[in-house]
């Protein structure tokens, strides 16, 4: 895939992912400003915890074994970090072909009172259709993210809305849920391929 279809995917994927939230106002508050990301590196997981994907189904740790997972942290009114992060990973998925089947990517909600299961499942509409997304009650987010040594924090904004504060990047966790490494967002799109597909192999 060249560089300007990559570009092109993925400004189609962020103006598909503003319209679902659009039309989606009714459920969802106002959208927020660009979140100052928190850069807070991760360790490997340190407990388990209970949410519920997309589709409504309850999700633990325990669930993602067997195969290697990418973890991302976000939030659907992010208007442009965490769409364009899912855009990347979702032409990521597609330029490793079959092996990408192999790989586990999963969006973490740092706002469940607003990101329900129809919420997520709306937006994530917009990528690969094996990116995974969880949320829950706030105990259990904040479980989650304990667990993987994670931040968050909803900031005021004007209006009475707010916004989410969060780690970024991507987190790479190997097959039997250790810690393998992270993704950086800012790197060549060769180098985080040739991380994941080092990943893949280990164990394959």
């Amino acid at each position: 895939m060249t560089l300007r279809a990559v570009r092109r995917w993925l400004w189609g994927a962020v103006a598909v992912a503003a319209g679902v939230l659009a039309g989606a106002a009714w459920i969802m508050p106002g959208a927020a400003p660009t979140p100052a990301a928190s850069t807070t590196s991760l360790t490997p997981v340190g407990g388990e915890f209970k949410l519920v994907d997309e589709d409504g189904k309850p999700r633990t740790w325990a669930d993602f074994r067997g195969k290697p997972v990418a973890v991302f942290f976000g939030f659907t009114h992010c208007p442009d970090i965490c769409p364009t992060t899912l855009g990347e990973l979702s032409v990521l998925l597609a330029d490793l072909g079959p092996r990408s089947n192999d790989l586990q990517v999963v969006l973490v909600s740092g706002d469940p009172e607003r990101d329900t299961p129809e919420v997520l499942n709306a937006y994530l509409q917009s990528f690969d259709p094996r990116i995974v997304g969880l949320t829950g009650q706030e105990a259990e987010v904040d479980r989650a993210f304990a667990s993987f040594k994670a931040y968050r924090k909803k900031v005021p904004t004007e209006g009475g809305d707010y916004t989410v504060d969060h780690s970024a990047g991507v987190y790479l966790y190997d097959r039997d849920g250790g810690f393998a490494g992270t993704l950086d967002m800012h790197e060549d799109m060769k180098v985080r391929r040739q991380k994941v597909e080092r990943l893949l192999a280990v164990g394959a």
